[in-house]
């Protein structure tokens, strides 16, 4: 355990402020979209900096708390940064810079010139603080904060361009997220019924005194909250009708991000609020469900966006059955796996947004002969696809294994049931890349069912006969060096996880420990507050003195 002092107290609020500052300077910048693009890298390179940073000092020090204002916890807001809050401030920060400068490559927008793209970046930097803000909050009302300003960001860029299918979604995206902040909300009323305080480490201590079955039923309304944000079986139905119809680089990052940020409040609120394993075999029953509607759903798909929403529905049921076990290799193996996830679906996505600049749609029955056609997005789309399929040496299989593994080592029933879940799934997983890699990149295009209509699309493949198509649009079948560059480069840092997998994973290792011993994070805060007691005293005894 540390005391927030010297440079992280510097550091720590840094990643909400950078990009809160940077959208202010952007709106003011607004008819000015090279400034704009500037600010915006530039900011997004700091935040990347700030966390990594964060992440060294944690992992050297301990956990650490920063009152803001001067305002001691529980009356004031902390902001704790430890292991897992660190990694996911690193994750997210490399994803959230590479989609943004796949963003400026594409120009923003994938739709006609009319569509309001100024506002896109300071949208773009506020959803980056709210998800920051989310990590490193340290009271149950900054998290929901952060919820929030996820919601209104997510709100705008989902709907960017105002079509039909857009403001359809985004209107179901909104009544969904809503219905989960007006829950969040009576977990909060609850909480602080039951407890007196919001701050966690406050809560961590006076919910050991409340009866078992009232922690129970508060532990429960969180998860139906938190369950929602992270899609996880049965409130996920609304993600693959949500996530497909944004642009690009949105659905990425949303598939990448968003559903994540409420993982990591379900890790926190069952390792730090609620230890006690009262709703394990629900979780469990609740992941292993997540598993297998979600990649069930993906066989069914015909269009590679929504097949890989169903992926990524699936794939958060192997963070729940991590969070489940309720032991250290088991929350280790779900931190991996995250960070895993976060990486390779964001990436995915990414690759499908080229697919549709190259050959002008995303649906396998008009796609085919793309590994002739461009070379470079098949091995884009390969190795990400692969890894997600859990194929050895990569990430996903090391993240499964290290899961299936601890599965094992807890040995209920409930528990190799989830392992075999988690076995079908991944084999499963594996058949459904390997179907989008047989139709879009290795048959023909003229066997693709639809594949003459995806020719007369304004995107259509390269075509050195069809010079009156070139003509009507400069960009057909030419992917900008901006959007191949953040791509290969999260392909890269995919298969970094692989490369460091040791480092990374000690480093899991030990994040579990101090999730598994809720003291160091209780400790961190409260040394923080006898921090600022002994310095009130101290300049007391010298005005005293004078």
């Amino acid at each position: 355990m540390t005391v927030s002092t010297g440079a992280i107290d510097v550091l720590t609020p840094l990643p909400v402020l950078i990009p809160l500052f940077a959208a202010a300077l952007t709106l003011v910048a607004g008819r000015r979209p090279r400034v704009q693009r500037l600010i915006t890298v530039v900011a997004l390179v700091a935040v990347v900096a700030v966390s990594g940073a964060l992440l060294y000092l944690a992992d050297r020090d301990g956990t650490s708390a920063l009152q803001v204002g001067g305002w001691d916890s529980p009356i004031g807001i902390s902001l704790v940064v430890d292991r897992l809050a660190a990694m996911m401030l690193v994750v997210s920060s490399i994803v959230l810079l590479a989609v943004m400068i796949y963003s400026i490559g594409q120009g923003i927008r994938d739709g006609d010139e009319n569509q309001p793209v100024s506002i896109f970046l300071p949208t773009y930097l506020a959803l980056t603080a709210g998800i920051c803000n989310a990590f490193l909050a340290g009271d149950l009302f900054n998290l929901y904060v952060g919820f929030e300003v996820l919601l209104a960001a997510s709100f705008v860029l989902l709907t960017l361009g105002a079509s039909a299918d857009r403001v359809r979604a985004g209107v179901s995206y909104v009544m969904v997220s809503m219905v989960s902040s007006l829950i969040f909300l009576v977990g909060i009323a609850l909480v602080y019924g039951a407890t007196g305080t919001l701050n966690l480490a406050h809560i961590a201590t006076r919910l050991d005194d409340i009866p078992t079955g009232t922690r129970t039923a508060i532990f429960a309304v969180l998860l139906v909250a938190f369950g929602i944000k992270a899609a996880v079986f049965p409130l996920s139905t609304w993600l693959p009708d949500s996530y497909p119809t944004a642009p690009a680089p949105v659905t990425a990052v949303f598939a990448g991000l968003l559903t994540k940020v409420g993982v990591y409040a379900i890790i926190r609120a069952h390792t730090l609020l609620f230890p006690d394993g009262s709703l394990d075999n629900v979780l469990m029953v609740c992941g292993l469900l997540t598993m297998l509607v979600g990649i069930f759903g993906s066989l069914a798909q015909s269009d590679i966006k929504r097949l890989l929403s169903f992926t990524l529905v699936s794939h958060i049921g192997y963070m729940v059955f991590g969070v489940a076990l309720s032991t250290q290799s088991g929350l280790s193996g779900a931190i991996y796996y995250v960070a895993h996830h976060i990486i390779v679906q964001t990436t995915l996505f990414l690759v499908v947004g080229l697919i549709e600049r190259q050959a002008g749609s995303s649906s396998l029955r008009r796609l085919g002969g793309l590994a002739a056609a461009s070379p470079v997005i098949a091995i884009l789309f390969l190795v990400p696809a692969l890894n997600l399929g859990g194929i050895p040496p990569f990430s996903g299989f090391i993240g499964k294994v290290a899961l299936l593994q601890a599965g094992s080592a807890q040995g209920s029933v409930l528990a190799w049931i989830l392992v075999a879940g988690g076995t079908v799934t991944s084999l499963l997983t594996l058949y459904v890349v390997a179907r989008v890699w047989t139709k879009a990149f290795w048959r023909a295009r003229a066997d693709a069912p639809e594949g003459d209509l995806a020719d007369n699309s304004p995107s259509a493949l390269i075509d050195d006969s069809s010079d009156i198509q070139l003509a009507d649009r400069e960009d057909v079948g030419r992917i900008p060096a901006f959007m191949l560059i953040p791509t290969a480069g999260l392909v890269i840092v995919g298969l970094a996880l692989t490369v460091f997998a040791g480092r990374i994973i000690d480093i899991s290792d030990r994040a579990a420990v101090d999730l598994r011993d809720r003291s160091v994070y209780i400790d961190a805060v409260r040394g923080a507050e006898f921090v600022g007691d002994r310095l009130t005293d101290r300049i007391a005894g010298e005005e005293a003195g004078r």
